[in-house]
């Protein structure tokens, strides 16, 4: 039985709506914001997952091809039950990275081999 739905690619950058911009002009989809909020902007992509953009203060950027480093990104993965979620993930090997605030609707997770996602009550 699947844990979890697939939620969102998130993408880290220094600008979210520059980087939003430029993935709907090469996908399509509409780009959302909302004015008050300049750290996140959705893309809804017509053929495929929706994509999103946050802004990481002091991001760098991967480099590819990298032999000493990996490319970063997060997966967002939407839950009906954070707290069985949560205890099926830490089974299957993840590592609590930010789970400490249990009143928020997401918990942030390292996968066995260290790539970040969230689990989302979203």
């Amino acid at each position: 039985m699947a844990l979890a739905t697939f939620g969102v690619v998130v993408l880290d950058c220094p600008d979210p709506r520059a980087l939003a911009g430029f993935y709907a002009a090469v996908l399509g989809g509409t780009v959302e914001a909302d004015p008050e909020d300049s750290a996140w902007v959705d893309l809804k992509v017509p053929a495929g997952p929706a994509l999103a953009f946050q802004r990481a203060p002091g991001h760098r950027p991967p480099t590819w091809p990298a032999p000493d480093g990996s490319q970063q990104f997060h997966l967002d993965l939407t839950v009906a039950d954070l707290d069985a979620a949560e205890k099926g993930v830490l089974e299957l090997g993840a590592r609590p990275l930010d789970t400490q605030d249990r009143a928020r609707t997401f918990r942030v997770y390292a996968d066995p081999a260290g790539h970040p996602f969230c689990l989302c009550a979203c």
